[in-house]
């Protein structure tokens, strides 16, 4: 492959499959998994085995993603409640001056393209994210959320599940 910037310390699961311009750095990523074109993945975050990463996704520090979950093109997720780019001495933050806030996408999750997903949530089994929204809590396993903030729209089928 060209153009992949992947750090010494990121673990690769067996039969990963990466586009070209991805930035990987202290990551894993599990079996079986594709991560799209232009998509970065940080220190300690996890992606789990079978699961679809789609092109221009940010999945940053403290982010917890399962087995069986897609995730669209352009989602990005947050790990900063309160971001700034200085100290309270004026001086540029570094990793001392903040703490990361986990996210949790759980087995089987769909996250449409262009979502942002806050810190602080978990995302249920099986629920799925509306292309477009922000995701600023919990979202229970099998329900289907849209809009900013995201809303409950209802539960998925048997045959969405």
């Amino acid at each position: 492959m060209k153009y992949l910037a992947i750090a010494e310390d990121v673990r690769l699961g067996k039969d990963v499959k990466l586009a070209n311009f991805v930035n990987l750095y202290g990551c894993s990523i599990g079996d079986n998994t594709k991560i799209g074109a232009f998509v970065e993945v940080q220190k300690n975050a996890t992606i789990g085995k079978n699961c679809k990463i789609q092109s221009h996704t940010f999945i940053c520090e403290g982010v917890a993603i399962e087995d069986d979950v897609f995730i669209g093109h352009g989602v990005t997720f947050i790990n900063d409640k309160y971001p700034r780019a200085t100290s309270a001495g004026g001086a540029l933050q570094t990793e001392a001056d903040w703490k990361v806030a986990p996210t949790l996408v759980k087995k089987g999750a769909s996250i449409g393209s262009g979502a942002t997903i806050l810190c602080n949530v978990t995302i249920g089994e099986r629920a799925i994210v509306g292309a477009g929204s922000v995701v600023t809590s919990d979202v229970p396993p099998s329900a289907i959320v849209a809009g900013n903030p995201a809303k409950f729209i209802r539960m998925a089928s048997d045959d969405e599940r």
